[in-house]
């Protein structure tokens, strides 16, 4: 059954009821009869995760494991021992990895199933998920892709392939996937789980986190991630919040379509309802967003210069990402890299996320954008369509904050979700998690793609 959460599997295979085997097989067929359209994964591991599946079975400890049997998707930009790991180029090393990356290695010590690894583009740089490998798309509408870069883990739960899979959050890439599809998206603040992605994490824009199609699953696998228990222990807020709420595009010039905004005012709507004192209000002025805008955009482009320096043959890589790294080569010389402006941002950020528990945004500006191979066009119409889509997403990554994405209904004319963004101070991830929790309560969603469900 493709609407199986997390949280009831693990509790199943605990209990004897299942075995991690046969939630192993299920996902498997699942993955066979609906990636055909989809294209979310770059490898499934078939017989490998059977294995793993039984191992898993075999343990004396299966009673007490969190994800027991879990099937698990991975991104496709860190280590799977055994796999290779591409990063959605040709360009990288096509040799199985030879050690986990911290995070999977706490996923399966865990007990969860690395069912597969999924598809990204290239280097992770854009909010659309396509490359030499294939063009993913939304469960939603094929037509429209499933964002990006965690697009292939979040096209995988959408589709109920996976009931959860990892993703992770440099500009927005597992917040913007999670809106294109009608997901939970969280991406936790710096330290709470481990990063390693790269040399440099995208100059400390990256962290690794969760999607899922519930927030109890969401909190489980990021507690599994973060090695901390009490994440996975969701509790809507006891106490009254300050919750502001803001429409304005972080990004000068770019529209808020209505239904978007909407989804922002009908999770502001459903807080005030429960006591909750909600205002107004911009976290922007524009001295400080300027500064959150430089210094994110710089180091996008540094990250990515970083990466593309790191593989083995650059002369594989797309002619847009070259551009984009070209780039970054020379911003990384410039004073636009100075930790001086970055901390203008992140001291104005945090004042605000102080005077306020929670900010409510929209999670985008516009529905997802074509489904369609981005990577044969030019680097500007890519960078363009990214930012008048998803400006959303970026300032809380420059701001080293936790924020999150929660679906809140059908777009009238695109047919796709709509969401809310929830964004907190250091170290409230489990704040985020509550006040999620408490609008999933009071709005339940539709929490697998119609098609799939």
């Amino acid at each position: 059954m493709s609407d199986r959460t997390a949280v009831s599997i693990a509790a199943d295979v605990r209990a004897g009821r299942r075995t991690a085997v046969s939630e192993a097989e299920e996902s498997l067929e699942r993955i066979r009869t609906r990636d055909g359209d989809l294209e979310a994964f770059q490898v499934v591991r078939g017989e490998r995760a059977l294995s793993e599946a039984a191992d898993v079975d075999a343990r004396p400890d299966r009673a007490s494991l969190p994800l027991a049997g879990v099937p698990v998707a991975i991104k496709d930009n860190v280590p799977v021992a055994g796999e290779p790991m591409r990063d959605g180029s040709a360009s990288t090393d096509p040799s199985p990895r030879p050690t986990d990356h911290p995070v999977v290695a706490r996923i399966r010590a865990a007990g969860g199933v690395v069912i597969g690894i999924t598809r990204v583009p290239e280097l992770c740089v854009w909010g659309a998920t396509d490359s030499v490998y294939g063009v993913t798309r939304n469960p939603w509408d094929l037509g429209r892709t499933p964002g990006g870069s965690s697009g292939g883990s979040a096209a995988a739960v959408a589709s109920g392939m996976v009931p959860v899979a990892h993703g992770n959050d440099g500009m927005g890439s597992v917040r913007i996937p999670a809106a294109c599809t009608g997901l939970v998206g969280i991406k936790p603040g710096l330290g709470v789980v481990p990063a390693e992605l790269g040399e440099t994490s995208w100059y400390g824009l990256s962290e690794n986190g969760a999607l899922a199609t519930t927030v109890d699953d969401a909190a489980l696998l990021l507690s599994v991630m973060a090695a901390d228990p009490s994440l996975a222990v969701v509790t809507p807020p006891d106490r009254r919040l300050r919750v502001a709420v803001s429409f304005s595009s972080p990004v000068a010039g770019i529209p808020v379509d209505p239904a978007w905004a909407a989804a922002a005012e009908s999770a502001a709507a459903i807080l005030r309802a429960q006591g909750h004192d909600v205002r107004r209000a911009n976290p922007a002025t524009s001295l400080a967003g300027n500064a959150a805008a430089i210094a994110g955009l710089a180091r996008w482009f540094a990250g990515t210069a970083q990466d593309a320096d790191d593989v083995p043959d650059p002369g594989q890589l797309e002619k847009r990402v070259r551009v984009h790294a070209r780039v970054g080569r020379a911003l990384r010389r410039t004073p636009l890299m100075s930790q001086r402006l970055r901390d203008m941002w992140i001291d104005h950020a945090r004042g605000f996320l102080t005077e306020y528990d929670v900010l409510v945004t929209p999670a985008l500006a516009q529905p997802p954008i074509e489904s369609r191979r981005w990577h044969d066009g030019g680097w500007a119409s890519t960078v363009l369509a990214n930012a008048r889509y998803a400006p959303f997403a970026a300032p809380w990554n420059v701001a080293q904050v936790p924020a999150m994405v929660v679906p809140m209904g059908v777009h009238p004319q695109a047919g796709t979700p709509v969401a809310a963004q929830l964004v907190a101070g250091p170290g409230r991830e489990a704040l985020l998690l509550g006040v999620a929790s408490a609008l999933e309560a009071a709005r339940p969603w539709q929490r697998i793609a119609p098609a799939y469900a």
